[in-house]
Parts: structure tokens; C-alpha cells; sequence
């Protein structure tokens, strides 16, 4: 499977819509994508919505429907989005969701482990974005290692399709959080952890973080967090307790709104000029100041 190239097809294609180029993204799926077939639900679902958002909601839901006629699945979640409001009224849609929901299933998945070459002095825990793993975290984070911080990457056990986790419920997220702390290895016995996310997966820590569930921590990096609901109080003092997003991320306004509260925790909100919705080139240098 060739994560890479499935990675560099969601970028093209999230840029042509953004731009309005929905028929140029269309074709660009149509053109065809070997080597993808593990990917072949999201690679359907992002084409029925490119379809019925370009006003032909019934190739949208023939796509839907072949692709649901080979096993794929959606939670349905995924399938009540804006951009199938279309589809919504339509009898077979409802049986294609039903179809869905009873195939959804979650798959917990060991997390990625990896040491400093010292002893370490505490270990990172980092929640990966909506629909990426922990390999996208262990290559963002990886630079907590040189700074005598163990890396542990989790995966949320929530599949949103067979190959897309994210985190969508907070009770979910918890467990999958106490399973994988239950899983390190005896040479991080003791050691103070830290949250770590990145959007998704950057609400989940922080939330973490304040609420100490399942577990206290000693602080909390959160990058680009996707922001819901927030705890009414904060369960103790975290250090480092930081804040990361791009002036330019879609996210910023809600982080923005509620950046009082934030700081009220104890936490610094800092908002990085000229980066979007993603790590910025120097996160390296950037936790090396918030670790040392």
C-alpha cells in the first residue's frame, strides 16, 4: 500500500475544490489510481461528494452504491456530510447508511514506541489528525527524541471507513488512550508523559490534558486543534502547556474564540503567520524551546 501516493492525491484534490475545480478533481480520480485499492471507500466518497456538489447527485449515488456493492463501508458520520445533502431524501441512500452501519467496526491498534538513545526524561504521547496515523505522527514528533523524550504515536480505534480513523467520540478516545498506556514498554515505568495532537487528535490531548482522563500528565503541545467543547476547569498545572496554530488555518477562529479560556487553563495560545492548517517547517526548533 502506498500511503505517500494516496496522501499526495488528497492534497491535488483538496486544492482543485477549494479552487472550484470540481470537474478537474473528478477527472483526476477518474483517471485512475493503482496501487490505491486499499483506499478504494475514501477514493469513492470523495468522488460521489465532488459529484453531487457539481449537481449530479445521481452518479454521486451510483458511485456510492458500486463501491458499497464490494465491501466498502462509511460511517454514517461520514455520509450525513454537507456535501451529500442531496442524497439525504432518497429511500436507497437510507438503505445504502443502514448497509454501512453494520459493517462500521473499530480495530484497536498497538501504538508506535520509539526511544531516545538516553534515558528518557519523559515521553511525548501524540494523537494523529483526522484521517492520518501514527506514522504521519511519529515523522511530525520526531523531534522530541534528540531531546531525551520517548515518542509514543497512538491510533484511535474509530474508523470513519477501513482505512480512516479519527476521533469522534471522547469516551472512545480515553480507552484507546489507557489501552495504549497500559502497552509501553517497562523502560518508561515512571516517566512523566506529555499530550501531544494534531488537529483531531490535538483536541483529544488537550482535553486530556485538563480533564487528567484517563490519566494526569505533566503538559500538554497541541498543533492546529480542532476544537469542540471544553472542560469547565482544568484538573492541574501543566508545563509545557502550548498551543500551536496557523494564522492561516480554517481552525484559528474557533481557537481564537476560545483563547480567554485557554489561557485561563494556563495554556499559551501562539498563532504562527503564513502557515495554514499543518506543522510548521521549524516544529523541531519549536519543541526543542518548549521541552528544554
Amino acid at each position: 500500500m502506498d500511503r505517500s501516493r494516496f496522501d499526495a492525491l488528497i492534497d491535488r484534490i483538496e486544492v482543485l475544490y477549494d479552487e472550484d475545480r470540481l470537474r478537474d478533481a473528478i477527472d483526476l480520480l477518474d483517471a485512475g489510481s493503482p496501487g490505491l485499492e486499499a483506499w478504494a471507500a475514501d477514493l469513492a466518497h470523495i468522488k460521489a461528494c465532488l459529484l453531487a456538489v457539481s449537481g449530479d447527485p445521481d452518479a454521486a449515488l451510483r458511485v456510492l452504491q458500486d463501491a458499497s456493492a464490494a465491501g466498502a463501508w462509511w460511517h454514517p458520520s461520514i455520509l450525513t456530510d454537507d456535501d451529500l445533502a442531496a442524497l439525504r431524501e432518497r429511500p436507497e441512500f437510507h438503505q445504502l447508511v443502514e448497509v454501512s452501519k453494520g459493517r462500521v467496526a473499530a480495530d484497536p491498534r498497538p501504538p508506535v514506541v520509539l526511544l531516545p538513545d538516553g534515558a528518557p526524561v519523559g515521553v511525548v504521547v501524540a494523537l494523529h489528525g483526522a484521517g492520518l496515523t501514527a506514522a504521519h505522527s511519529a515523522r511530525e514528533w520526531a523531534g522530541v527524541l534528540p531531546l531525551d523524550h520517548a515518542l509514543v504515536c497512538l491510533e484511535s480505534s474509530q474508523r470513519m471507513s477501513p482505512m480512516y480513523r479519527t476521533w469522534p467520540d471522547r469516551d472512545h478516545a480515553v480507552a484507546d488512550i489507557a489501552r495504549a498506556l497500559g502497552q509501553l514498554p517497562t523502560e518508561l515505568d515512571g516517566v512523566p508523559p506529555i499530550a501531544a495532537g494534531f488537529s483531531a487528535g490535538g483536541r483529544v490531548a488537550l482535553d486530556w490534558a485538563l480533564t487528567a482522563d484517563p490519566v494526569e500528565v505533566a503538559g500538554v503541545i497541541v498543533m492546529a486543534p480542532a476544537l469542540r467543547e471544553l472542560p469547565t476547569t482544568a484538573a492541574g498545572s501543566l508545563s509545557p502547556a502550548s498551543i500551536l496554530i496557523g494564522a492561516d488555518d480554517g481552525l484559528v477562529e474557533t481557537v481564537d474564540q476560545a483563547a480567554d479560556r485557554l489561557t485561563g487553563f494556563g495554556c499559551t495560545v501562539e498563532r504562527l503567520p503564513g502557515l495554514g492548517h499543518g506543522f510548521p517547517a521549524d516544529f523541531a526548533d519549536r519543541l526543542a524551546e518548549l521541552l528544554r
